[in-house]
């Protein structure tokens, strides 16, 4: 059943159009990504959906009985309540239920009530009704669901009875998820859910929305939430929609697939089109071929051009370089206490860090990770312990908000000033490649979004040319094409990292190492993201291990270090064994998906409209040809795939 539907969206905002034909459906119980560059129109069209604001031109239908619940970005909740009271307040219909259940109890426990058979009947009849509603609905159940769902979005139970007004602004975002939550919508509307959830709550999250009984319509930066989460995705581009089967890693195959065969259909009429040109040149002049050149001259002007593709990824491009190299020894941090005034957050923190590992530093929010950052940059003193540079380290350093740049500077003067010895074409040509042209340099940094102070703050990174960078949630802000870019131009730099982020595809493409931080200091675990959480299973498990099983490990002879070796082997195997079968998952549903689509071309060939009019037959056969040759490839690399499992 379709739940919900968009169709032929318009919305523009004085003489900028945003949406122009925008369409998207949703059915029952479907997880749906949707997806575009930031000021695409996302968040419009999702406030569209949810009726927060009207179209210019469309509608919006929603299926009979159906329910639509949203959240925004920054979602406020005016409430003079406590936390706890809030959250139970979704359930107020319900309370109201039980409240009549009990004046009921206390009418039909009076005499002159249960002596009068019609009024007793009346009343145990509607008791039965609201008792049956009540049981139906779990009412006996509300306060442990309030209790699990603020246990899961990080509020702690000594702050179940602080006041909403008490709050900041992520977490009464968090807090407006969780009544949302609670009331089970028959669509769910999220729009960047994950901006204010550390690790362990964003977990959390995934593993609930994995069995929510709705449909999820979602936007998010977070690749991981997505590849997890969706199923089918929409692209917003130029303002419309296109939907594509599958999640975000699906959808980029396609669109790679499908700007290799629009290059190839390019080349191919180029080709064409040279062939004419070279007829029409030889020919023209001579009387006896000259009617054949001018018929052919007019031939190749009704031809429809194909404007050359270009790939979004070719719109951006930038590069991280050093000044000079550091030595050996980067940073070394010895018994390190961190906090403010009396307020410890972490104490006996050791680390070391050598040139050109890539660092990532984690732990639950509240911990003290960016204040660490601060007092390697010196920002902030340590309570107690050292923290040294090493020999020729330069430090760069990402602030999570980009409080650094001047506000009342326009983005050319914000670079330039920083860096005045560059000359004028050298800042252009750099602030072009973070997407800023023409006029654009004009702009003040005071009405940039967050996505373009990010890049503006990237971009003075990046001609700081330092060996050493830290970076405070880097991918805050950025849309999934920005992350792209920074994360090419992070796996190519030279230097040393030492990164706070929670972006999980991040954190598993980028780091070497993964460093925890908790109050008693950091836990280092070699490897990326999905390392990490493989070793902390081992651990746990390990914890668990009887006193036999460790002398059963003695009598085999094998040593800590070999059962570590062992250990690391089959993670790697087990790692390399997830990646062949999602990539043989997604080749069987584009080849799937590509096989529909030579059997549609078949249909369009044996068309009589089509097979009279020879241009339009050659364009659909080369077409033809093209996705067929795709399929080979794509058959190849499944049997070679199979064959390694």
């Amino acid at each position: 059943m379709i739940l919900v539907t968009a169709s032929h969206i318009h919305k523009s905002y004085g003489t900028e159009t945003i949406l122009r034909d925008a369409t998207l459906t949703v059915q029952e119980r479907e997880r749906v990504a949707l997806v575009g560059p930031n000021g695409a129109g996302k968040s419009t069209l999702l406030k569209i959906i949810a009726g927060e604001i009207p179209p210019d031109e469309g509608d919006i239908h929603i299926a009979k009985e159906a329910t639509v619940g949203y959240l925004a970005q920054h979602a406020d909740v005016p409430s003079s309540r406590t936390v706890y009271e809030e959250m139970r307040s979704v359930y107020e219909d319900l309370f109201a239920i039980e409240k009549r259940m009990r004046e009921l109890e206390e009418q039909m426990s009076r005499p002159e009530i249960y002596g009068n058979e019609t009024k007793f009947t009346a009343m145990t009849e509607e008791y039965a009704r609201l008792t049956q509603t009540f049981t139906d609905r779990n009412g006996y159940a509300v306060d442990a669901k309030v209790r699990s769902i603020l246990h899961g979005l990080d509020f702690p139970e000594e702050m179940h009875n602080r006041t909403v007004q008490s709050l900041s602004g992520g977490q009464k975002t968090r807090l407006a998820l969780g009544k949302l939550l609670l009331l089970q919508p028959s669509l769910l509307i999220l729009d960047e859910p994950t901006n204010y959830l550390d690790m362990r709550t964003l977990t959390w999250l995934e593993e609930y929305l994995k069995t929510y009984p709705g449909a999820l319509l979602l936007v998010s930066h977070d690749r991981y939430f997505l590849d997890t989460l969706t199923e089918v995705t929409y692209e917003l581009e130029a303002g419309s929609t296109r939907r594509y089967t599958g999640n975000y890693s699906s959808y980029l195959e396609q669109k790679a697939a499908e700007l290799e065969a629009r290059i190839k259909r390019y080349e191919q009429q180029q080709a064409e089109i040279a062939r004419i040109e070279d007829f029409i040149r030889r020919n023209i002049a001579r009387a006896t071929t000259s009617k054949r050149a001018q018929s052919r001259r007019k031939m190749l002007e009704k031809i429809e051009r194909i404007e050359r593709p270009v790939s979004n990824q070719d719109k951006a491009h930038f590069s991280f370089t050093i000044n000079r190299p550091s030595g050996n020894d980067v940073l070394v941090i010895d018994g390190v206490a961190i906090g403010y005034g009396d307020k410890v957050l972490a104490k006996s923190i050791h680390l070391k860090i050598q040139r050109g590992e890539r660092v990532a530093l984690i732990g639950p929010n509240g911990t003290g990770k960016s204040t660490l950052l601060k007092a390697i940059l010196g920002q902030v003193p340590p309570l107690e312990g050292t923290i040294k540079l090493g020999t020729h380290v330069t430090v760069g350093y990402y602030s999570q908000e980009q409080e650094d740049l001047n506000v009342s500077k326009t983005i050319l003067n914000e670079v330039w000033d920083t860096f005045p010895q560059l000359d004028h074409t050298r800042i252009r040509t750099v602030l072009g490649n973070f997407l800023f042209s023409g006029d654009e340099v004009q702009k003040p940094i005071s009405v940039l979004s967050g996505g373009e102070r990010a890049r503006v703050a990237l971009a003075k990174l990046m001609l700081l040319e330092a060996n050493f960078m830290l970076l405070d949630e880097p991918t805050n802000h950025l849309d999934l094409l920005s992350k792209e870019v920074l994360e090419v131009a992070l796996d190519e730099y030279p230097g040393t990292l030492l990164f706070i982020s929670h972006d999980r595809y991040f954190l598993n493409r980028i780091a070497t190492r993964i460093v925890e931080l908790g109050p008693d200091g950091l836990t280092s675990y070699l490897g990326n993201y999905d390392d990490y959480i493989e070793k902390k299973q081992e651990l746990e498990e390990a914890a668990s291990l009887q006193p036999q099983d460790s002398a059963a490990n003695k009598e085999n002879g094998e040593s800590a270090d070999d059962r570590e070796r062992k250990r690391q082997e089959e993670r790697i195997a087990k790692r390399e064994a997830k990646k062949r079968a999602e990539r043989i998952r997604a080749i069987e549903e584009e080849i799937h998906r590509l096989e529909e689509h030579i059997q549609a071309l078949e249909r369009d060939l044996c068309n009589p409209d089509i097979f009279s009019d020879p241009e339009r037959a050659r364009e659909i056969n080369n077409e033809y040809e093209s996705v067929k040759e795709r399929v080979g490839t794509l058959y190849d690399e499944w049997e070679k795939l199979l064959g390694e499992g």
